[in-house]
């Protein structure tokens, strides 16, 4: 049976590395159907628009999509690709694992933790008013009146929704993540102590969920403050954490500087049905066309979408591949040796070929 995957290349190095990562997952002897679509620049040129109604409609087609980076736009503009991929197909979930790997340099060994971050709410919803605008100074006026808390007139506003909803939903999937991927610790961050409301209503209901969960998981949860200066002290005390938006876009940045930066960084997107797999980090254009990028966080998230199709096999022998030749640091892009201007690194094809190549000798056990 083939497998009915939306192909995104995406901006910048994006059609390099997922192209990587498509080499690498057709070499695992999966049959898939691949259906190539455009989003961001080059969709801009041809359609007008960053996220033509046709990708969309091809994800929804296919319920899994696999996209390489995208540019996003800073201060103006369209907001982003990711944020209206994950709110038209409620993508609630962003799975980012974090884990350590032989031969990448990194300041800590033996570290492996998942960030699971909710999707759709938060500061990261997008409920904004410009500064100087009539609303905006009507909803000040508002705001002050009703609080007693002063605002400056010339302020922008955000708005922070946190709904019990959303943040069972989450807290559940991070738990049934957790149990499905031998997990043994969920950790719920949060800001409660001051945003008495927003997140101690994430804090009140992570714990509430947690009581369900009694006997298969352990349970915490912190301040998103001190996890952070936890998190660069002892990383091996986490393994999932589950955290609202903006907090989990944040910190699964700073647990991916844990491993050895945005290159080995898989991430996933996920939704009732549906599931978009992409790499964390952005879509770099100076290095466009260069073939010199790292490819390795693009063939991780196809890790994650094989294990997400039910493929047993051959998502452990994809990992097991990436693993070998990141622990041996010969063929490998110019980031992953210990000079960067070592003569004897590879380009992102060049990486790609060869650990699609060293599929057909590797043997796991399933």
């Amino acid at each position: 049976m083939s497998h009915r995957v939306t192909f995104i290349p995406g901006d910048g190095i994006g059609p390099e590395v997922a192209w990587a990562a498509r080499r690498c997952l057709d070499a695992t002897g999966v049959a898939f159907r691949w259906e190539e679509r455009l989003a961001g620049e080059a969709a801009i040129k041809q359609f007008k628009t960053p996220l033509p109604e046709d990708t969309l409609k091809a994800i929804q087609d296919t319920r899994v999509a696999i996209k390489g980076p995208i540019t996003t736009p800073i201060g103006t503009g369209f907001r982003s690709v990711n944020v209206a991929l994950r709110k038209q197909l409620n993508l609630f979930a962003c799975v980012r694992p974090c884990r350590t790997f032989a031969g990448v340099r990194s300041p800590f060994q033996h570290v492996d933790l998942i960030i699971v971050r909710e999707n759709t709410e938060d500061l990261y919803a997008g409920i904004e008013f410009a500064a100087g605008e009539p609303l905006t100074a009507k909803l000040i006026a508002q705001f002050t009146a009703a609080t007693k808390q002063p605002i400056q007139p010339d302020a922008a506003i955000s708005i922070k929704p946190i709904s019990t909803t959303a943040t069972e939903r989450i807290v559940r999937f991070a738990f049934e993540y957790a149990l499905a991927h031998g997990r043994k610790k969920v950790t719920a961050i949060h800001k409660a102590n001051i945003m008495k409301f927003t997140d101690g209503l994430f804090m009140d209901v992570s714990r509430r969920v947690a009581k369900a969960y009694d006997g298969r998981m352990a349970f915490e949860d912190r301040l998103v403050d001190a996890t952070c200066m936890q998190l660069v002290l002892r990383p091996q005390e986490f393994d999932v954490l589950v955290l609202p938006n903006l907090y989990g876009d944040i910190l699964s940045d700073l647990c991916a500087g844990l491993v050895g930066g945005l290159g080995v960084a898989p991430g996933a997107n996920i939704g009732d049905g549906i599931a978009v797999f992409e790499a964390v980090h952005g879509s770099a254009p100076k290095y466009q066309g260069l073939n010199k990028v790292n490819p390795t966080a693009m063939i991780l998230s196809g890790v994650m979408m094989l294990d997400h199709l039910g493929e047993r096999e051959a998502p452990q022998r994809l990992a097991a591949a990436v693993e070998v030749f990141l622990r041996d640091g010969k063929q490998v892009t110019y980031d992953l040796k210990p000079e960067r201007n070592d003569p004897t690194a590879v380009g992102t094809k060049e990486m790609a070929d060869a650990i699609a190549e060293r599929l057909k000798t590797v043997k796991v056990r399933v």
